[in-house]
């Protein structure tokens, strides 16, 4: 359960990358921010790369990119916070069905261990 935090703490960071692609996209091309929030995206990815490999060592990868899928939770998120965006009930029905897959996969994965 510990590694499944981490994996959380950790997809919560990575979904920065979409936060900032977009802030970058409102900048002109090649301005001083898009520069910035695009090498911000960059850093972004290498530190994904290198803590996904890492996590993988201690969970499963099915278990792994079944709790990927909220990613899409805290894009949603960071739309209403930064971006204003509504959060219609089609994004809520969206959200909960991914919790109810991730729990899913999580559970089935901890009673076929018992």
């Amino acid at each position: 359960m510990k590694y499944i935090c981490v994996l959380q703490l950790f997809l919560m960071v990575y979904s920065f990358f979409g936060l900032f692609s977009k802030m970058a996209s409102q900048e002109d091309f090649l301005s001083w921010k898009f520069i910035i929030y695009y090498a911000v995206v960059i850093c972004n990815l290498g530190i994904y790369a290198i803590v996904w490999q890492q996590i993988l060592k201690r969970i499963s990868l099915v278990e792994a990119y079944a709790n990927k899928a909220v990613i899409i939770i805290w894009g949603i998120l960071w739309g209403k916070i930064f971006f204003q965006e509504q959060i219609t009930y089609n994004k809520i029905v969206g959200a909960l069905i991914i919790i109810c897959g991730i729990i899913l996969v999580v559970s089935d994965k901890e009673e076929s261990c018992e």
